[in-house]
């Protein structure tokens, strides 16, 4: 039985007990009619009926077995996803057992319990949606509304892969809300699990060539690797066929295994039984735009063009990804780097013989160092190019030069390109609630508008009629979804995690966390003379696991112990840059006196136009810390910006009262109205 190097076949054995040896470090008996995944070097006896399959890197003829995660176990006696999670979602009991809560993670949920309460655990699921391009129908927007209020804790959460998390569902309703999901045009397959994450692309809607080939590029990556043996139909809405037309050019491209990258017979072609080592996170994008932190991604896939705009195919990076664990040195945060170059019509061969490298090569045995990027760490990018271009059948080509990257976050008005307008709205920390809950929701149903969801946690209105745009204004603002440039520009890039009361993994605070913390860098920046038009690009995570991306972040503020946080700084803000770490276990009460040395020196010290995190890599950390260490709190020259703006205490607290509505403090939004006072008044007299 002579396959290509790494090929994966299959055998369906009727009539007979076999053992099967090996395959990725498992071994289990399989009965009649089993499907038993060979690899490479595999022998059939058929004497014995013995078949003997050997996964890399275990050699052949060997009786040891490599060590093996509890969740390799899970997955191997799950009948592909599905036992014990079957079983236990039919208890009484408001939870699952350890195995189940592995496997629902597959169907996209994670079982939870609120860490504000004390005494008995009060369970409940988060289910989050899987939406490539961040993509979000009418129809589904409207049931994600409704299903927050009905089954969830009333607020929808935007996430840093343009999807939705539903906070709350108790564990009775979970299969009401999963189906309502499905029938409303949506899905959970995949959004959490050890395989294929929803994939990024722009958010935008522009009908320009290259981003509609990204979007529609982002859309087949997510069809090709979704999984493929019914686990969550059968689960959700009892096996029933949902319609969905898959275009042909990824049905040809998932079944074709000229090159060994499929388990033949499977039920999971590309996956087999035991899906991938860890998660994968995959990203497209068009040259220049950045919106998807392209480079934190296990695949980072960027649109070529003609100079005439002709897309003509895809650079390829591999090897990012954020998560990491404190003071292990050996794990840790890391770029994408180049791959290489491929024709259009190849990409989805090349994801594909990607991900069968990873699913072939990727540790299994401790799922620290599981993902993608600690496999291309050990070999070097060159002997993974040389893996993958043996799945893929052919070389790659070299990569194409690219411009410099740049953040675009879409807020504001933009014209689409066919007629329609755009309108990108800032949501603070992605949590949408409250009168903007309501309000978003009267407009997307009264003016029957599809939405995008962006990596920056923010919702974007789509095919707005220009007549429209007016009233759609008006209802935005009096909702307090403001038009960004009366948003803080602190805010305007700045994220944070869910963290408590319901991650079980969060050290520390994030999200209800982060609000004071920009106030707080507000008035450092005040204080120090830095104008508000200023920014940094602020992230905050409550554990190391880097959900908001804070090692790209100019200050990166990481869950470091209980209310104390890890510093990171050197991101830049275009997001190209790894930050790293500058100080360990900052108490939140503390940070002032960290945060006023380093931005008087960079308000001091910069060069032109230099940001924050390329300021803090240029003068160096050992300089930082020298400077913040003898800070003695004494600001030489006090900021003239720095105004008073209240003559009596009647106008400061009615101000004080419309400030706290927007999350700011009077002063800030004292400084906001005048300040567009005078640009309206400029522009009038320009006009």
């Amino acid at each position: 039985m002579a396959t290509s190097i790494g090929a994966t076949n299959s055998v369906i054995l009727k009539d007979s007990k076999v053992k099967i040896h090996g395959f990725h470090g498992l071994r289990s008996s399989y009965s009649s009619g089993s499907v038993v995944p060979l690899r490479r070097c595999a022998r059939v006896s058929s004497s014995s009926s013995i078949v003997q399959a050997v996964s890399a890197p275990v050699k052949p003829n060997t009786s040891t077995e490599p060590k093996r995660s509890k969740v390799e176990i899970f997955k191997e006696h799950s009948n592909f996803i599905r036992y014990p999670l079957n079983e236990e979602l039919l208890t009484e009991a408001p939870n699952i057992n350890e195995a189940a809560t592995q496997l629902i993670k597959f169907h996209g949920s994670y079982q939870q319990y609120n860490r504000d309460d004390r005494g008995t655990r009060s369970y409940s699921f988060m289910l989050r949606t899987k939406n490539p391009c961040g993509k979000v129908p009418n129809q589904l927007y409207l049931a994600m509304d409704s299903l927050a209020d009905e089954f969830g804790i009333g607020t929808l959460r935007l996430t840093t892969r343009q999807t939705f998390q539903l906070h709350g569902v108790v564990k009775k309703d979970l299969k009401t809300v999963m189906s309502t999901i499905i029938k409303s045009m949506g899905s959970t397959l995949g959004a959490c699990g050890d395989l294929n994450r929803n994939v990024l692309a722009p958010a935008a809607p522009f009908t320009r060539k290259d981003y509609v080939l990204a979007q529609e590029t982002a859309d087949n990556i997510a069809a090709l690797l979704s999984p493929q043996s019914g686990f969550y139909y059968d689960t959700w809405i009892d096996g029933e066929k949902i319609m969905s037309a898959e275009p042909p050019e990824v049905t040809k491209a998932r079944n074709d295994n000229s090159h060994g990258t499929n388990f033949p017979d499977s039920p999971e072609p590309i996956y087999g039984t035991q899906f991938l080592p860890r998660k994968f996170k995959v990203a497209v994008t068009v040259p220049t735009d950045n919106s998807v932190d392209i480079l934190t991604n296990d695949i980072g896939v960027v649109v070529v063009s003609e100079a005439v705009g002709e897309p003509q195919g895809f650079n390829i990076y591999v090897g990012g990804g954020m998560g990491r664990t404190h003071r292990v040195e050996t794990t840790f945060p890391r770029l994408g780097e180049p791959l290489g170059y491929v024709p259009k019509e190849d990409i989805l061969y090349v994801v594909k013989a990607i991900v069968a490298t990873q699913r072939d090569n990727g540790r299994r045995d401790d799922r620290r160092y599981s993902r993608m990027k600690y496999l291309i760490s050990s070999w070097g990018i060159e002997k993974f190019r040389s893996a993958v271009e043996q799945y893929y059948g052919k070389k790659l080509e070299p990569f194409r030069e690219l411009p410099e990257w740049e953040f675009k976050s879409y807020l504001g008005w933009h014209e689409q390109g066919n007629g329609g307008l755009f309108c990108g709205l800032h949501v603070d920390n992605g949590r949408i609630g409250g009168k903007m809950k309501t309000t978003l929701r009267e407009i997307i149903e009264k003016y029957n508008l599809n939405v995008r969801l962006t990596p920056n946690q923010n919702i974007i209105l789509c095919d707005v009629r220009p007549a429209t745009k007016r009233p759609i204004s008006t209802a935005l603002a009096q909702a307090g979804l403001l038009h960004p440039r009366y948003v803080d520009p602190l805010n305007l890039t700045a994220m944070a995690c869910p963290a408590f009361p319901l991650c079980p993994l969060a050290i520390t605070e994030a999200e209800r966390g982060i609000p004071d913390i920009l106030k707080r860098v507000r008035a450092v920046f005040e204080k120090v003379g830095l104008k508000y038009s200023e920014s940094v690009v602020i992230r905050v995570t409550g554990c190391p696991n880097g959900c908001a991306r804070p090692y790209m972040a100019e200050l990166g503020l990481v869950g470091d112990g209980p209310n104390s946080y890890q510093i990171w700084l050197g991101g830049t803000p275009n997001q190209t840059s790894l930050a790293q770490t500058f100080l360990n276990k900052v108490k939140v009460q503390d940070l002032e006196k960290v945060l006023e040395p380093l931005f008087y020196c960079w308000k001091r010290k910069r060069q032109a136009k230099e940001s924050f995190g390329s300021f803090t890599n240029r003068i160096g950390f050992e300089k930082l810390n020298e400077i913040v260490e003898k800070w003695d709190g004494i600001i030489a020259s006090p900021s003239r910006f720095n105004l008073k703006l209240f003559a009596d205490k009647e106008t400061f607290e009615a101000m004080d009262d419309l400030a706290k509505e927007q999350n700011k403090n009077a002063h800030q939004l004292a400084m906001e109205v005048v300040r567009n006072f005078v640009v309206d008044q400029k522009n009038g007299k320009a006009g």
